[in-house]
């Protein structure tokens, strides 16, 4: 190939990575065309699915939000698109102020294969206005039965209740997301997973009121990795077994990642008594780092919060192979490990390897157990024994 020819294909494919960029596409549906308005007064819920619908049904097609402040009452895009389809912002998304009891989210995107959202603005949940009122608070992102979705670069500021959640989805990265809210705020989980599949969480800050992440029933293949986590109550499994429709949990990898100032650390919740008896298997964490954790390592099958609770029941969630690599830190309390599994189905297979956890004063940190003989194999884990336990001492509300 001569240069002349080099230069021109060179030229063509620059063209084409940036199309999506320049003004006027006839792919890319800015919602300023449709009458939004930045004034961060004037509900733009209209423009922004009359943009929205424009763009689902073009193939490669781009809804566009320039820099500004949007409110948004609320929004739910829906598929099936014709293609690839990309909700791409700049500016920032402000939800309604109070409670809304029409939906449990504020935007939804639901039955889409092929979606791409990103951009260098903020979704605004305008969770203040609504963490200490009355009524049903809503999610800020739910994604339900959507395939082959992309979450990049993005963005959550102050939810009314979690910042994502995603439902009933196969294939989905979620890379370099930045999610805020408040220590004290209520339920703000930043991802929540339910039933998903082949999931990728990676390089993003999480600071909450509630779990960094938090997996639910039937999911399978996740891998969560360099996770900045803290404030917040940790990366948690569960809760499980409330609900008799629930499904197996299934290869759960956690690397790499640091929780800092968190309630909690790693942690394995189910239901007692349950409503479901499924299994918990295949997980690994691996490479944590715990900076000033109240609870760094915790299985608790005993989960029930509030009042009215049956513990002389036991949980029939069955948990098997789970290994903890290189968990290393200090914990704020001097209990790190917390293993209370069920007395009924006792946890089987439960390894730690490198494990170095000391006081923040730099004492020796314990375990105690119920229910589970865990296997330590390193030559130095600290701790290295579980003291057993009497369940009753160490219920977890």
């Amino acid at each position: 190939m001569d240069s002349k020819c080099f230069l021109s294909l060179f030229a063509t494919l620059v063209l084409l990575l940036c199309s999506r960029n320049v003004d006027g596409q006839s792919n890319i549906f800015k919602v300023t065309d449709y009458g939004a308005v930045s004034d961060g007064k004037t509900d733009n819920s209209k423009a922004f699915l009359s943009a929205w619908k424009e763009a689902c049904e073009t193939n490669e097609g781009e809804l566009y939000i320039p820099s500004g402040t949007y409110l948004l009452s609320g929004a739910t895009f829906e598929g099936p698109c014709n293609g690839n389809t990309y909700f791409h912002y700049m500016g920032t998304l402000k939800a309604s102020a109070g409670s809304h009891t029409q939906h449990d989210y504020w935007i939804s995107f639901q039955e889409i294969d092929g979606l791409t959202i990103s951009g260098q603005g903020t979704f605004d949940g305008n969770g203040p206005s609504a963490w200490r009122g009355i009524g049903k608070r809503q999610t800020s992102i739910k994604a339900i039965k959507v395939n082959n979705l992309n979450i990049i670069g993005i963005s959550s500021l102050n939810s009314k209740m979690f910042h994502f959640h995603i439902v009933l989805c196969e294939n989905v990265i979620v890379n370099n997301v930045n999610i805020r809210a408040p220590a004290n705020s209520p339920n703000t989980d930043g991802i929540h997973l339910s039933r998903c599949s082949n999931v990728s969480i990676t390089n993003s800050r999480i600071s909450t009121g509630d779990d960094c992440i938090s997996m639910g029933d039937g999911i399978k293949n996740i891998n969560i990795e360099s996770i900045m986590c803290g404030p917040g109550h940790g990366i948690s499994i569960g809760s499980l077994g409330k609900y008799n429709d629930e499904e197996d949990v299934t290869g759960v990898n956690v690397r790499n990642c640091t929780l800092s100032n968190t309630a909690n650390g790693l942690r394995i919740k189910t239901w007692a008594p349950s409503s479901v008896s499924t299994t918990v298997s295949d997980v690994t964490f691996e490479n944590i780092n715990i900076v000033n954790v109240k609870n760094p390592i915790i299985i608790d099958q005993f989960y029930c919060p509030g009042s009215g609770c049956r513990h002389d029941k036991d949980s029939d969630i069955k948990i098997n192979g789970v290994k903890y690599i290189n968990i290393k830190g200090a914990s704020a309390a001097e209990v790190a490990l917390n293993l209370q599994c069920s007395r009924s189905k006792p946890c089987q297979n439960i390894q730690f390897d490198g494990l170095d956890i000391t006081t923040t004063n730099g004492e020796p940190s314990t375990a105690v157990c119920s229910g589970i003989r865990p296997q330590f194999l390193g030559n130095d884990d600290n701790p290295s024994s579980c003291v057993h336990s009497n369940i009753e001492d160490y219920w977890l509300y």
